[in-house]
């Protein structure tokens, strides 16, 4: 298929940047030019701050019933347009075209369940202590909303943002990733062809530092959104604060996978590795540092390895991948550059640890087991497909380490025993703990980590409210 170039989408129609800049786009498999994106500057972002502010008059006074009906139809032709749109993401982010497909039909069901909480949207009657007084609350919308998106989940993330922005009300601005513009920019045309009214979304693509700078204080702007990593997170937290704006920030993670002897070790790695190799381990939720109880620490890497070496790593577009590259040449020499360390410092290489010949940042899944504390990969996250092995002793031992870093967004587990399962949704710092499964990421459960990982949540009944702001009347009767 022909990968196609890509507009600004501002105030209900898609454009090219003022200026006329483009950035290029790569295809990480073949690390070939496949097309180019619009660069927006200021004065694309000011048509876009007037259009969102337009919009958000004639959004916040539509029924929710109506916001709903819209939504609805937009899931639809998302569902309708899937192949297409996964084919695209293929051509410019990498995966599979298969886990491509699934990222943007499950968008179609995060649109859904927004939809459904647009008329669910319930105010309080406050008892008073007068009789003729009546006091309430109201949930209105906060205003524009600038959302900042990443590219290992083109439309994943922009999809969350967006269907709670839209539920509640608001407008919002999207600065999408611009090393996969095409996926998200399909997502912005189902809600086009849907009947979106003109100025309730909009699209940029540009650099990011200098959108994020301009829109966070601008007045127009009342609610922020973002997703990556850690320390933009919190200059951009910084940001918001400093003018005194809501902010939802979903950054790193570094997830530990505990491991107890008496789990069913089989489904354990079998669930654990399909996590950790989705999307070349670029995943900030993917499962990294595996700490297992000493006894079965050897059978549990035996099983690892024999799985790890049996996955295809390919270009994604092709049958039978597993895995497919790394978005960009940064993350490829990073990961590379994590593994030497940590051999360095006298982690084992079990399986892979090498680059692939040819065209491509293709890179093999790593498994190392033993790591020291002194390597590198056991601080930073290493956001590729690099599994981390270390034996414990007991189950205060295993905790410790599963709570040592500042990340806490998702921690995963697997035992037999009630009470250790128990124990630990007590003692895990983590904002999403799964045990004896892999249950996160679904529209109704909330999305969000702790400490360094941020704060807020993109799931769930709570995740609308981040778009409300909570006004109280209350009146006596004369």
């Amino acid at each position: 298929m022909m990968y196609p170039n890509t507009q600004l989408y501002i105030n209900g129609q898609w454009q090219d940047a003022q200026a006329g800049e483009t950035l290029t786009v790569l295809n990480p498999a073949t690390e070939q030019e496949i097309g180019r994106v619009a660069k927006a500057k200021t004065a694309d972002l000011d048509l876009a701050l007037a259009a969102a502010e337009q919009g958000f008059q004639v959004w916040k006074d539509t029924a929710p019933a109506e916001r709903a009906k819209i939504m609805k139809k937009a899931a639809s032709l998302l569902r309708e347009r899937a192949n297409d749109i996964a084919k695209m993401m293929t051509l410019e982010q990498g995966k599979p075209i298969k886990q491509a497909k699934i990222e943007t039909l499950s968008a179609a069901d995060v649109i859904d369940w927004f939809a459904g909480e647009a008329v669910r949207s319930y105010g309080q009657l406050i008892p008073a202590r007068q009789q003729d007084v009546h006091s309430y609350t109201l949930k209105t919308p906060v205003g524009v909303v600038a959302a900042f998106t990443p590219w290992n989940f083109p439309i994943n993330q922009v999809v969350r943002k967006m269907s709670a922005a839209l539920a509640a009300g608001c407008s919002i601005i999207v600065k999408g990733p611009e090393e996969t513009p095409a996926s998200p920019a399909q997502l912005i045309q189902a809600f086009h062809d849907a009947g979106l009214p003109q100025g309730v979304a909009n699209l940029v693509y540009g650099e990011p530092a200098e959108i994020s700078e301009y829109l966070i204080p601008h007045p127009i702007v009342r609610k922020i959104s973002f997703t990556g990593s850690t320390p933009v997170g919190k200059q951009l937290a910084a940001l918001a604060g400093q003018h005194m704006k809501k902010a939802t920030m979903e950054l790193g993670g570094h997830a530990p996978v505990l491991i107890f002897k008496d789990a069913d070790l089989d489904v354990a790695v079998k669930e654990m590795l399909a996590s950790k190799f989705r999307n070349a381990g670029q995943v900030c939720i993917a499962p990294t540092r595996f700490l297992i109880e000493r006894e079965v620490y050897e059978e549990v890497i035996d099983k690892i390895k024999i799985q790890v070496e049996a996955l295809k790593v390919g270009n994604g577009l092709e049958d039978g991948i597993d895995m497919g590259p790394m978005i960009h040449a940064r993350g490829y020499a990073s990961i590379q550059k994590l593994i030497k360390d940590a051999v360095e410092q006298g982690a084992q290489l079990v399986c892979g640890g090498e680059a692939l010949a040819g065209e491509g940042y293709f890179m093999q899944p790593t498994v190392l087991k033993d790591v020291p504390l002194a390597a590198e990969c056991m601080h930073k996250e290493p956001f590729g497909p690099l599994i981390l092995c270390c034996p414990f002793d007991s189950y205060e031992q295993a905790v410790q380490e599963a709570n040592r870093l500042e990340f806490g967004l998702a921690a995963y587990a697997y035992s037999r025993s009630n009470k250790t399962c128990l124990d630990l949704g007590r003692d895990i710092q983590s904002g999403m703990l799964t045990i004896n499964h892999v249950g996160l990421g679904l529209p109704e459960l909330p999305f969000g980590g702790i400490k360094d990982s941020g704060y807020g949540t993109e799931g769930g009944s709570e995740a609308i409210n981040a778009y409300f702001d909570t006004r109280l009347v209350t009146v006596a009767a004369r």
